[in-house]
């Protein structure tokens, strides 16, 4: 499966998930493909904190989601 069919593929599932009305946008954060799966990080213009997880077994040809909500953002500072 191509990256972009992928995408696709990813994009719609977050849609299912998160449900209707589709009054959102989801956009991808990070994505890679290594030989036959691929992996990306996606999330949507909702203010709910969610972000998701979408790995594409092309052994299996199954996409798995997980869905996740973030707690906390703490900042740490590092000194060189």
């Amino acid at each position: 499966m191509g990256t972009a069919e992928f995408l696709n593929i990813a994009i719609e599932a977050v849609l299912d998930y998160v449900g209707e009305p589709h009054n959102y946008g989801v956009y991808v954060v990070w994505t890679c493909k290594t030989l036959q799966n691929n992996k990306a990080l996606l999330s949507t213009t909702l203010s709910d904190g969610m972000y998701f997880e979408a790995t594409y077994n092309g052994d299996k040809k199954e996409l798995y989601l997980d869905a996740y909500k973030k707690e906390k953002n703490v900042c740490i500072k590092v000194e060189d």
